[in-house]
């Protein structure tokens, strides 16, 4: 993310707060993604239809 990409957001009525939990949240999600592929880790089952559709 940018500095110009937090202007835009900006611009489009989005508060630095929820911005920064935007970014927060999808880092996090980021992270635990990685740890889970370097360990691993398999998906449920239920998860498992859902990345096939997503596909």
């Amino acid at each position: 993310m940018t500095q110009a990409d937090v202007d835009f957001l900006k611009e489009k009525g989005f508060s630095q707060s929820a911005i920064s939990d935007a970014a927060q949240v999808t880092s996090y999600f980021n992270y635990i993604n990685r740890i889970a592929d370097g360990l691993g880790v398999d998906l449920e089952a239920e998860m498992e239809k859902v990345n096939e559709n997503l596909v």
